[in-house]
């Protein structure tokens, strides 16, 4: 749709206290699902990232790939099977989680930043995250099921990401970790990014979602909830208006905020430039969580 140049100038004027606010902060970004699939709104995303840097934002991705991951699974004729929205994972399929996490998704989202004229530099997420295996187990098709090598984030080593930050330089993350003894271990992306946003002291820490963010009817998209507090985030789950993949998402989002995350934002992938709504707009396009 064509605007007039007066339109584009109160645009650009709009973003401006944003860009005046938040020159110079951090923003962690989880970087996943169907905005990962989509190769014009990967391209629209990626260019939202340079165009964060190029303002003096610096903004720091942890990326996902279950889609791609599932995928090589089958090929491997390894079923996908979840344990409480974590996906199981044996030795095999742990090899195969790494080698598609760390050689071809995160390459090529470096790759893509800097042909747009960004700087990215990867990093595998073993020598980010210090995890600790998880102990579950579920029945499945009435076969008992260990959920494997999973774990959760329980230290960040966040220098180099550190360095490259005041080097100008965009962080991109693979969501594995490993173990004091070297084990690779799977990690949700969500709480990865919960982890390393809460280590930086982030100033806001975006989920790029599947849905438009938090909904009271997620069959209706005008039912979204613009503002909410970790309070009230609470008790929506209490209601059972979040529910699902989304409680571990909101609750890793509240606990990075009690360690100092300063907003949370939960945005739609699909949305093209969905981080350039979202940071530098008025009206914003997804969910804020703030304070109580």
């Amino acid at each position: 749709m064509l605007t007039t140049p007066e339109v584009r100038s109160e645009c650009l004027i709009e973003a401006l206290p944003y860009l005046q606010k938040y020159r110079g902060q951090t923003f962690v970004i989880k970087y996943g699902g169907s905005a990962m699939e989509d190769e014009q709104i990967v391209d629209k995303f990626l260019r939202d990232v340079v165009f964060l840097e190029a303002a003096g934002i610096n903004p720091v991705l942890v990326h996902g790939g279950g889609k791609a991951i599932t995928a090589r699974m089958k090929d491997a004729g390894l079923q996908a099977r979840f344990i409480e929205g974590l996906r199981a994972t044996n030795a095999t399929a742990i090899k195969i989680v790494e080698e598609t996490l760390d050689q071809e998704i995160n390459p090529s989202i470096v790759s893509t930043i800097n042909e747009f004229g960004g700087c990215a530099q990867g990093f595998s997420g073993k020598n980010v995250f210090i995890a600790r295996q998880l102990q579950k187990q579920a029945v499945i098709d009435g076969e008992t099921i260990e959920i494997g090598f999973v774990g959760e984030a329980q230290e960040v080593n966040a220098g180099a990401v550190q360095e490259a930050v005041h080097a100008e330089i965009v962080p991109v993350i693979s969501p594995i970790g490993a173990t004091p003894e070297g084990v690779v271990l799977n990690i949700n992306a969500d709480i990865a990014a919960a982890a390393l946003a809460a280590e930086l002291k982030a100033t806001k820490l975006i989920y790029v979602t599947d849905v438009p963010g938090i909904m009271r009817d997620a069959a209706d998209l005008e039912s979204l909830i613009p503002s909410v507090t970790t309070k009230q985030v609470k008790s929506l789950i209490q209601q059972k208006i979040i529910a699902g993949g989304m409680i571990p998402k909101v609750l890793s989002a509240i606990s990075a905020m009690e360690r100092g995350v300063g907003k949370i934002h939960m945005i739609g992938g699909h949305i093209q430039h969905c981080l350039i709504l979202e940071i530098f707009t008025n009206a914003g396009i997804g969910t804020e969580i703030v304070p109580d």
